[in-house]
């Protein structure tokens, strides 16, 4: 397809900088000539869909946001889903704990309950359905995917939700030493009855959610099967998950006509080889709709997305900093938006949206958020991270299509929407002010980047 810039058509430019975000710019106009030597060049090569962008709802997100009155809370959630604003359409919910819930729960704790007699949302019912309730107040549309951080202690060897012994003093997480999950041993215990009623506890709960309105778009397996870790996890060699997908999770999802799709991951090892034991897996492979990567994951996706072009790539996690909040930790956002893109990721998902001011987890880390909730002072900061999530999410619309640059140093991304519109992503990393002549079809829009700082044009 030949894209063809229109001499009439209107440009938005919106930029952000530390002294101000979000900044409606002055609209440049379309020249025949590059005023700086640095060109960058959309070239119109289509590459990947984008099925949609977001952040993950858990626990203690919506616990700081109860701390605010409604209006507040409300605001919160409108600058988050509301299309005129940052415009959320793909999200990520755990299923039972994650790290960043308030404890360790599942969505069956009764042990041997293969029938999944007692499984229940109640909980989630209370918490999570409530914040995501409230983010379709905005985006009645909004899509979901869910993965667990630990099926529940009674279907693990080790009999706990955690993995690895808390060397805190307080040992938070009371497992014993001698209980610690071995790598790269399998944590879930890989007997019939356990696979069985894993595969029913996935289905039961893609369905509970559809009976609350809420439908689960895809589901991967586990997050971080690679790692102990001393809160909710569980570690799984990539032949079990395969086993356990082909011979369990898949067919139970057909025989329930379940239609959310299954990826493997959340992967967060550099070493393609482990994934590719996954999807190559005979029985297996008829099952994934495509992987999913975070963190160390960055290291494989690259060889994954060009060797298994037939599936999707899903950014999963974006990294949480130590609390900072500050630019920096954005432009090391930016990084990691730039190379999942390009990297095939049809969807990127950054982790925790809200937190309060403390931001820590039961387990002492802690972490960046998009917005911080001050529940003392019941104020509300929107951090960096906050408006470059913005600068991509609010005019990249689901369907659209990212388009090759060139040029660009890895500082500019540009897509294509259904409705026709491009979007162009572009970030000044350095401290330098930069001239920078953004081309299509041989016209160019020459542009002033400020130092440190985004940009998002519009045309």
């Amino acid at each position: 397809m030949t894209l063809v810039p229109l001499a009439g058509s209107a440009i938005e430019w919106y930029s952000s900088c530390g002294s101000q975000c979000w900044k409606q710019e002055k609209a440049p106009k379309w020249a025949s000539g590059a005023a700086s030597a640095a060109v960058v060049d959309i070239t119109g090569k289509r590459a990947q869909v984008i099925d949609g962008l977001g952040g993950t709802f858990n626990e203690l997100g919506w616990d700081a946001l109860c701390q605010l009155d409604e209006r507040q809370r409300t605001e919160v959630m409108r600058q988050l889903f509301d299309p005129a604003e940052s415009n959320y359409t793909y999200c990520r919910m755990p299923i039972g704990a994650s790290d960043f819930a308030m404890n360790f729960y599942s969505l069956n704790d009764v042990a041997d309950d293969f029938e999944m007699v007692n499984f229940s949302i109640a909980r989630d019912r209370h918490i999570l359905v409530r914040y995501i309730k409230a983010a379709q107040a905005f985006q009645p549309g909004l899509k979901m995917w869910a993965s667990p951080w630990s099926p529940p202690a009674w279907m693990k060897t080790n009999n706990h939700y955690a993995s690895s012994f808390d060397t805190d003093q307080h040992n938070h997480n009371g497992l014993p030493r001698e209980r610690e999950l071995e790598l790269p041993t399998t944590g879930f215990k890989m007997q019939q009855g356990y696979l069985k009623a894993y595969a029913l506890y996935f289905a039961k709960f893609v369905e509970a959610y559809a009976e609350q309105g809420i439908a689960i778009d895809a589901v991967c397996i586990q997050n971080e099967p690679c790692s102990t870790q001393k809160y909710a996890s569980c570690t799984w060699r990539p032949e079990d998950m395969a086993y356990f997908v082909g011979k369990f999770l898949g067919p139970t999802f057909e025989e329930r006509h379940i239609g959310a799709g299954i990826f493997f991951g959340t992967i967060n090892r550099d070493n393609p080889a482990f994934t590719r034991v996954a999807l190559d897996d005979p029985q297996a492979k008829r099952y994934f709709k495509g992987a999913g990567f975070q963190w160390d994951g960055k290291g494989a996706i690259p060889a994954i997305s060009r060797e298994y072009p037939h599936l999707k790539m899903m950014h999963t996690e974006a990294e949480c900093g130590n609390g900072s909040n500050d630019w920096a930790a954005a432009e090391h956002t930016w990084w990691q938006m730039s190379h999942y893109l390009r990297n095939g990721a049809s969807v990127f998902t950054y982790w925790n949206m809200v937190l309060d001011q403390h931001a820590t987890s039961p387990w002492g880390w802690k972490q960046n958020s998009l917005i911080t909730v001050d529940t003392d002072r019941r104020t509300v900061t929107y951090n960096p991270e906050f408006y470059l999530m913005k600068h991509l999410c609010h005019s990249v619309m689901p369907g659209a299509c990212r388009l090759e640059t060139t040029g660009d140093g890895g500082n500019a991304l540009a897509f294509i929407n259904p409705d026709g519109r491009t979007t162009v992503v572009m970030v000044n990393r350095s401290d330098d002010r930069q001239r920078v002549s953004l081309a299509m079809n041989n016209r160019f829009l020459n542009l002033e980047l400020p130092p440190h700082s985004f940009h998002t044009l519009i045309f």
